[in-house]
């Protein structure tokens, strides 16, 4: 049978940049599906006011490269554009510690810390990983609070994927012997998170994405797949036709594609929404496990807002630095670049209590006891220049389970452990002693605040691994269970909670998962 693709990979985040490439390499043709818009660097939002090229709200016309989504027990911030959540994200590429990989549905399938070790290292290249070089005003705060706590060896500046160059000198393609895009020296201007106009960020379409385009590979950009289907009607031994229409415009052009093989990488909001919605029609085969095992990294976001005109807090990298304050937790500075205060909108002050009636009579207590302070905050001070996110992250877990809902769209539901909270003892007192530090109040989101929602950027799980159908969704080798030639590849395959930022790991296990695969002169597919 004549194909259209070997490959289609929906979704072009850290599993489908990774997978793009590698199939390339090895001979195959590939399309890339991404609903986001393509982004160059002259085309990022200047700053987060600029909602309509920062948000993706497209029944507003917002196509953006970050988006909301409101849950009953999480608010997930997520990525949207070709390169996925690294257009947005913040950079920082830890390794996880030895309980991630000991833990969870994928725990006894491999001894996942030796075997991942190597493809670690490869990710860490490919991405461009190299020590945040200087710490500015809230980096050293963070260090004070370090010493504060007698963990001053617990204080890291981080691996982030950015080129420290000469600021802002333009260069030829430092990573891929010639073969990659030109780049530029990091500014320190703050901008990571909407996006950067400046190069300097090693977002995936300056790597995996061109590279794999220079092979051959197609990226359909502004495109959504709404269905896929065995040709077969089968385990799609005879491949897939995969439906998909425009995510941009008001009519919706349709098209069809078929493929031998399909890769899901959407991550978890578009991956698991859509293979929930295909289990009901397209894939029965799929197993009951979908949707479960969604996991938070357990994290808080609060902000603090200096009073001190002295000091700068948007001036860094996204995320410069970072302290491990235990064996299961640690807190990261995180930056916007000075004028982006759209945030202050949504953030009011810091309230904790055991319901909502509680917490909002707190945040009034706060507005009545210090007005002049909160009135700086919001209506004197630059907010992005005075203000630093506290993320702070566990590696203990829980588990939610998503399912479809009767609007089209899924609900979350608790699955195990404890139920996501904003109201962290620990975070709680990190983020008074570094208020301390800066002489700052501290702010957080509406939900989190009022109805005790806490927000997450590092949603992970829903289609995880086990040795079979009643234990994940995926076996060891991202290969799904019931269907042949289909994978999972993206945030939605973690099957524990790695308590750090997850991009390094998810880009990690791709592209072990690639090179399980063999070349196409060898295989069919």
């Amino acid at each position: 049978m004549q194909y259209d693709f070997d490959y289609i990979i929906i979704g072009s985040g850290f599993g489908g940049s990774v997978s793009a490439l590698r199939l390339s390499e090895k001979g195959y043709k590939v399309l890339v599906i991404e609903k986001g818009k393509w982004y160059k660097a002259n085309d990022f939002a200047k700053t987060n006011w600029n909602l309509r090229k920062w948000l993706w709200m497209p029944y507003l016309r917002f196509f953006g490269i970050m988006k909301m989504s409101i849950f009953k027990h999480v608010v997930i911030i997520s990525g949207t554009g070709v390169g996925g959540g690294s257009l947005v994200y913040a950079n920082t590429l830890p390794i996880p510690k030895t309980n991630f990989y000991k833990s969870g549905s994928w725990s006894e399938l491999e001894d996942w810390e030796t075997e991942l070790k190597p493809f670690y290292q490869q990710a860490l290249k490919m991405l461009g990983a190299s020590k945040n070089p200087k710490l500015f005003d809230g980096d050293i705060a963070l260090k004070e609070l370090a010493k504060e706590l007698g963990r001053e060896d617990q204080f890291e500046h981080p691996d982030v994927a950015v080129y420290f160059g000469k600021e802002g000198q333009k260069v030829k393609d430092p990573y891929f012997d010639g073969k990659g895009p030109d780049r530029a020296g990091c500014t320190f201007c703050g901008g990571c998170m909407t996006g950067c106009r400046h190069n300097a960020k090693n977002t995936l379409d300056k790597n995996y994405l061109y590279l794999a385009q220079n092979l051959g590979a197609t990226i359909l950009a502004e495109n959504e797949v709404y269905d896929v289907k065995p040709i077969d009607g089968k385990e799609g031994a005879t491949g897939f036709k995969i439906s998909v229409k425009s995510s941009t415009q008001f009519f919706k052009k349709k098209k069809e594609f078929t493929s031998k093989g399909v890769i899901f990488s959407g991550g978890v909001l578009g991956t698991v929404k859509l293979l929930l919605k295909l289990k009901m029609k397209s894939l029965p085969l799929l197993s009951d496990k979908l949707g479960d095992d969604i996991r938070t990294n357990n994290e808080t976001l609060i902000s603090v807002s200096t009073l001190d005109k002295n000091k700068n807090l948007s001036k860094g990298v996204a995320i410069g630095s970072l302290l491990h304050t235990d064996d299961n937790s640690h807190l990261e500075i995180v930056r916007y670049a000075e004028g982006s205060g759209f945030w202050k909108l949504l953030h009011v002050p810091i309230s904790h209590g055991k319901n909502g009636g509680v917490r909002f009579i707190n945040m009034i207590q706060q507005l009545l006891r210090y007005p002049l302070s909160y009135f700086k905050i919001y209506f004197r001070n630059s907010w992005s220049k005075s203000t630093t996110v506290l993320l702070f992250m566990q590696s203990i877990d829980s588990t939610l389970k998503f399912k479809n809902n009767f609007l089209g769209g899924m609900s979350s539901n608790m699955s195990s452990g404890l139920k996501p909270s904003a109201d962290i003892p620990e975070s709680r007192d990190l983020t008074d002693r570094y208020s301390k530090i800066v002489n700052g109040k501290a702010t957080s989101f509406v939900l989190e605040a009022v109805a005790g929602i806490p927000s997450t950027a590092h949603v992970l799980g829903g289609a995880v691994m086990g040795k079979d159908s009643s234990k994940g969704v995926i076996d060891k080798n991202n290969k799904v269970f019931g269907y042949e030639n289909m994978f999972v590849i993206d945030g939605a395959m973690i099957s524990a909670n790695p308590g750090v930022n997850p991009s390094l790991s998810i880009t990690a296990i791709a592209e072990r998962a690639m090179a399980q695969v063999p070349f196409s002169n060898e295989t069919t597919v």
